[in-house]
């Protein structure tokens, strides 16, 4: 990872854009929309630290290089973070590729080596996040507090946001009908959640593309992932960080049964087939799923 990607929060911070010409428009139309205050700077002012002060970013967009090192230079003296178009040497950060949902931004960013990769990768994602996931993020951040007094414990919340995710109340929010959703999902909390754990286990390919989306989101959702060295950068590509890793060794049937029943999500990847431990876990009555990847072309 050559750059580290972060989110800068919005709501009641200042925005600047020095400069003028379609650059400079171009980024004041990435703010649209957004709850930042957009501050214009041109000429002599931009080159002066004090109007960066208490910023949270700004960018500098000119096709003048004298005012391109002027205003990068009284930004960096405000300690406000700085993006010059196309001068990655002036930058203290790089612009990425945005999907905007509101509350919910993907960003992909190529270290500004290949901005148009990023572009194109960016509508590929774009097409996969749904118009209305920025109304479930909004339905449960307001929601947030209630959430995490009603299930403590972070396995049991976990186990009931994955369930309103794919509930009525994540459905009428897409929809937009934000009342029946906000109903919905107090009702939710109020009844409370039934742990269903489960143990999935993925045979992986020696190519990633042979393994299908809904085992590649299993992976991802999972608590606790059980794979050997070999997998290790598999994993690491496709699980979550926090996910707990425990050894194919430690992983008896027996062991991962009492996991899903105690609400646990469980990956279990391997090279090999999985039908031996698939037909033991069958016997002692853990629920379980096999994934087997498609037949190499």
């Amino acid at each position: 990872m050559e750059a580290f990607p972060a989110f800068f929060p919005l709501v009641g911070r200042q925005v600047i854009i020095a400069g003028e010409g379609e650059a400079a428009e171009a980024k004041a139309r990435l703010f649209d929309g957004s709850p930042a205050e957009i501050v214009r700077l041109t000429g002599a002012a931009a080159a002066d630290p004090a109007a960066y002060a208490g910023a949270a970013l700004a960018f500098v967009a000119s096709p003048d290089a004298a005012f391109r090192t002027a205003a990068a230079a009284a930004a960096r003296a405000a300690k406000t973070p700085v993006n010059v178009v196309d001068d990655a040497r002036l930058s203290d950060f790089y612009t990425p590729a945005i999907v905007d949902r509101g509350p919910v931004v993907a960003a992909v960013g190529t270290t500004g080596s290949a901005p148009l990769l990023a572009s194109l990768l960016r509508t590929e994602i774009e097409a996969r996040v749904p118009a209305g996931a920025g109304r479930v993020a909004a339905l449960l951040g307001r929601s947030r507090a209630a959430i995490s007094e009603a299930f403590p414990d972070m396995t049991q919340r976990r186990s009931f946001l994955r369930s309103m995710l794919g509930g009525p109340a994540a459905e009428a929010a897409t929809a937009g009908d934000m009342a029946r959703a906000s109903r919905l999902l107090s009702a939710a909390i109020a009844a409370g959640v039934k742990t269903g754990g489960l143990v999935s286990l993925i045979e992986a390919a020696q190519h990633p593309g042979l393994i299908c989306m809904r085992a590649m989101r299993t992976l991802a959702e999972a608590d606790i992932v059980v794979a050997g060295p070999e997998e290790d950068s598999f994993v690491a590509q496709h699980s979550r960080r926090d996910a707990h890793r425990m050894a194919p060794a430690q992983a008896e049937a027996a062991v991962l049964a009492e996991l899903a029943r105690a609400g646990r999500l469980v990956a279990v990847v391997t090279r090999g087939a999985n039908s031996a431990l698939a037909a033991e876990l069958a016997a002692v009555g853990a629920p379980h799923e096999l994934f087997r990847p498609a037949p190499a072309p």
